[in-house]
């Protein structure tokens, strides 16, 4: 008979589930307020999509009219995705000179390595402690629904990491989930994003020798919830390039040493999968419109036309399970909101609040759903984060 091995256990302040970029920003602030950090990763990567998905654009911190709306880390990370590699910023020295309009945005593209040597370089300056390769397998709860432990798997078996607050920042709220939470599940286009060597590119113009290709198929009808339909997924999303390679050297416009594959994703492209059912939702139409409950803003980065979003801290704490803050993707939003919180520079404001918030947590000894808005805000604030339109100038609808 096989022997039941005792699983061994570790304790932290805060645990972070999940180390994209909103997961990066919830250690380092929960380790700026003076937590214990563990941050859980099941690549080897921090960055998540913006690295390992190789979906590398920050995208603006600006209202596209010249008008920052997303401070506090989301400007550090921009800073800190080019640090080790070159940037597309049209205006080097934003908030320091009068903005014109060939300036455009406050965005760049990036080299994932680059970013993720910086992460690395952030996240062992603040003391968080890095859990690479490692897979969030369960959750444990208590009788108030309050999560107070989860279970990791890695190269040294199962683990039990004991922690006094929480962030689910898994991009589709596997934490929550595996707590017993509720979710909305969101759709998706199977796509594929790939990293080219491309001999007839300009090699001195950002990326263009090594160009990001995507390829979008017409229909959105991917969940990401399963493990069959992830795997279709990926399986489905490589079949596209190698159907773009069979055209490409077929017509004579390439052959395989002037055009081939350089990086392929190690992660499925999902842009959307799993969101938290939240104490409230994000909907459409909410543009401009004042949360009292603010924890910072975001721009609209599909038209810089479109007008910036505030962002509520209700939306990041779940209706039934309790002493966790989402961050990221996996906020509580639908529809068109959910295409603002999903991409980096929201998913840092969310993982920044959600980490402050999980460390006062633990310095009153509460659960994160219990910390008040109030003490959240005035963190956030003496971080440097703009709350609210009107602390920037802008008027609401």
């Amino acid at each position: 008979m096989k022997k039941t091995k005792e699983i061994p256990s570790v304790s932290y302040d805060v645990i972070v589930a999940g180390a994209g970029v909103a997961g990066v920003a919830a250690s380092l602030a929960a380790a700026e307020e003076g937590a214990k950090v563990a941050l859980i990763e099941k690549t080897i990567f921090p960055g998540g999509l913006a690295t390992t998905g190789l979906v590398f654009f920050y995208l603006q911190l600006c209202d596209g009219k010249g008008t920052q709306v997303s401070y506090g880390l989301v400007e550090k990370l921009l800073k800190a995705s080019i640090k080790y590699g070159p940037d597309s910023l049209k205006k080097k020295d934003w908030g320091k000179t009068p903005w014109k309009p060939e300036d455009g945005c406050y965005c760049t593209e990036f080299a994932p390595g680059a970013f993720i040597l910086a992460m690395d370089e952030l996240l062992e300056q603040a003391g968080v402690d890095f859990w690479l390769d490692t897979l969030l397998v369960d959750a444990e709860t208590d009788e108030n629904e309050a999560i107070h432990a989860v279970y990791v798997e890695n190269k040294s078996g199962r683990i039990r990491l004991e922690g006094k607050a929480f962030v689910d920042a898994t991009g589709d709220s596997d934490l929550v989930r595996r707590a017993g939470g509720e979710t909305t599940d969101g759709m998706n286009y199977t796509c594929m994003w790939a990293v080219h060597h491309d001999l007839d590119a300009d090699p001195k113009e950002f990326g263009k020798h090594f160009p990001l290709y995507y390829f979008p198929e017409k229909e959105c009808n991917t969940h990401g919830v399963s493990g069959r339909e992830v795997t279709g997924f990926v399986l489905r999303s490589r079949a596209l390039l190698r159907h773009y390679y069979d055209e490409k050297y077929a017509s004579g416009a390439a052959d395989r040493t002037t055009l081939y594959p350089l990086i392929l994703p190690a992660m499925p492209q999902y842009r959307k999968i799993s969101c938290i059912v939240g104490k409230y939702r994000l909907h459409d139409g909410q543009a401009m419109t004042r949360f009292d409950d603010s924890i910072g803003m975001a721009g609209d980065w599909r038209n810089t036309a479109n007008d910036p979003w505030e962002i509520p801290y209700s939306t990041m704490i779940p209706e039934k399970i309790r002493n966790v803050a989402a961050a990221g993707r996996n906020t509580s939003s639908e529809g068109e909101a959910w295409e603002i919180t999903r991409v980096i520079p929201c998913a840092v404001v969310t993982g920044e609040a959600a980490g402050v918030a999980a460390a006062l947590a633990v310095k009153n000894g509460v659960t994160v759903d219990e910390v008040p808005y109030d003490a959240v805000a005035r963190c956030l604030v003496r971080r440097g984060v703009k709350l609210h339109l009107s602390d920037v100038g802008l008027k609401y609808k």
